[in-house]
């Protein structure tokens, strides 16, 4: 195989991999490269979803109309990561990553950066892992190995938060750690997987550094010998139960439950806290991760109400109620997604109040406060839509919504949906959030699901990827 045909073959399986594994970990995800292979070679893209479409003048600015990107050629065998601060390419709504390396002289890996992500540490770790595989296949040139490069790039999520939670604790301080990331990770899966009686783990368990336990406020603490490993995940699994709905914590040493505590936990600690069928990990106050269905994303959980806040920006209300209604709709839906009941919201811009079918009041509910906030919350579990309007206030529950058949329909979306494509199709200025039983929530406006996902074509292999600067022109 001649040297531009193994280019291209070793990049396909590379980023068709570090595709299909971030798309795991977060939602669907792109990928994309430029890279350099000798010193002075001219860069070369490989963008096969326009991952970077809109971004060519800062790219032809910062790699055509100058050379500092290429830098130093190592010095070492090892890979030599690009700090962000020096790679100073910060592009909108993308996560990158670059490296250098004498068999590839230079790359930068890009991803999208999802709104809802915990953190982007992960991420950018996972884009690491890519370059110091094209290296490492590089200085090799061996074929064989390239269909297992992207098969490992499909199942990194472990590793990239372990080695983001090294590297951050390393930041905080915590060179001299002795602290096993790994056990606690596979515990939390496990933990979080063992149902108890029928019911999904509750409650908060923290790994603490040994060296500080003696600042740890413990109420009780197990003798040596009967200390439950994390890996007997049905044992810690019945122990949680002790800690839910109340303040306490089962403390750790990574490797085993050392106790009960209660109060505040010092240092770097980690701390993993179980919420039913998911949960979410924490390196101190900052959030990393979270866990469902027995593995890790990205996501925080909250839903993403971006294409509900366009629709508001383009309404004629003042930035103020904009503003208002986003933070009522948020809480509600996320309250509503939390609760595992679904509901829909139609949300009533127009100036002239449309008039709904369904349960009135007397006085229309002031979401603006808290109590009342909380009852239209509940309001939410009955059948019928809720029914809120530009002046802030719960007009209506249990409304019905009707119209005439649209396209788009989807028999397998519910009732909720389809009547949602109906009613708006006929009704300018409403715009419907349909929150379903299992969490996804859809945002439908003049018959149409703005938040359809766009299915991305399959990657096909290419002869060689083109020259940035052609890339650029095209």
């Amino acid at each position: 195989m001649s040297e531009a045909s193994f280019e291209s073959v070793c990049i396909f399986h590379i980023l068709d991999g570090l595709r299909e594994g971030l798309s795991n970990f977060s939602k669907q995800s792109r990928a994309a490269l430029i890279y350099a292979r000798k010193p002075d070679s001219p860069p070369r893209i490989w963008d096969p979803q326009d991952l970077l479409e809109g971004h060519e003048p800062k790219l032809r600015d910062y790699y055509l109309y100058s050379s500092k990107w290429r830098g130093r050629p190592p010095s070492h065998q090892e890979l030599e990561i690009i700090r962000q601060e020096e790679a100073g390419l910060d592009l909108a709504g993308l996560i990158n990553q670059g490296a250098r390396s004498r068999p590839m002289h230079y790359q930068m890996w890009f991803t999208e950066e999802h709104p809802d992500m915990c953190s982007l540490g992960p991420t950018r770790n996972w884009l690491e892992y890519a370059a110091e595989l094209i290296s490492q296949n590089f200085e090799t040139c061996n074929v064989m190995n390239l269909d297992t490069a992207g098969f490992m790039l499909q199942h990194c999520a472990t590793h990239a938060i372990r080695d983001f939670i090294v590297d951050e604790r390393s930041r905080l301080g915590w060179l001299d750690t002795q602290i096993r990331v790994y056990p606690f990770l596979d515990a939390i899966i496990g933990v979080s997987s063992t149902k108890e009686e029928g019911a999904w783990p509750r409650g908060r368990m923290v790994v603490v550094e040994p060296s500080q336990l003696d600042q740890v406020r413990l109420v009780c603490r197990f003798p040596l010998h009967e200390q439950p490993r994390l890996a007997d995940t049905k044992h810690v699994r019945k122990l949680l139960q002790a800690v839910e709905d109340s303040g306490r914590v089962l403390v750790s040493d990574g490797s085993t439950v050392l106790g009960i505590a209660i109060g505040p936990m010092p240092g770097a600690y980690l701390a993993a806290q179980f919420s039913g069928t998911h949960g979410f990990l924490w390196i101190k106050d900052d959030l990393v991760c979270s866990f469902a269905d027995g593995r890790f994303h990205s996501s925080n959980l909250r839903a993403n109400l971006v294409q509900l806040e366009e629709q508001l920006l383009e309404t004629d209300m003042d930035m103020e109620k904009q503003h208002s209604l986003m933070q009522i709709v948020s809480l509600m839906v996320n309250r509503v997604r939390d609760r595992k009941h679904g509901c829909t919201l139609v949300i009533d811009t127009g100036m002239d109040r449309l008039s709904m079918s369904g349960q009135h009041f007397e006085e229309p509910l002031d979401l603006q406060e808290s109590s009342q906030l909380k009852l239209a919350c509940s309001l939410a579990k009955l059948d019928g839509a809720l029914h809120l309007c530009r002046d802030l206030k719960l007009h209506g529950f249990g409304c019905l919504m009707d119209g005439r058949s649209v396209p788009g329909e989807n028999r397998a979306r519910g009732a909720r949906f389809n009547s949602a494509l109906r009613f708006t199709a006929e009704h300018e200025d409403i715009v419907v959030v349909v929150v379903s039983a299992d969490r996804p929530v859809s945002i439908i406006k003049n018959g149409v699901e703005l938040t359809a996902l766009c299915r991305f074509g399959q990657i096909r292999g290419l002869s060689r990827p083109p020259l940035l600067a052609e890339w650029v022109m095209s």
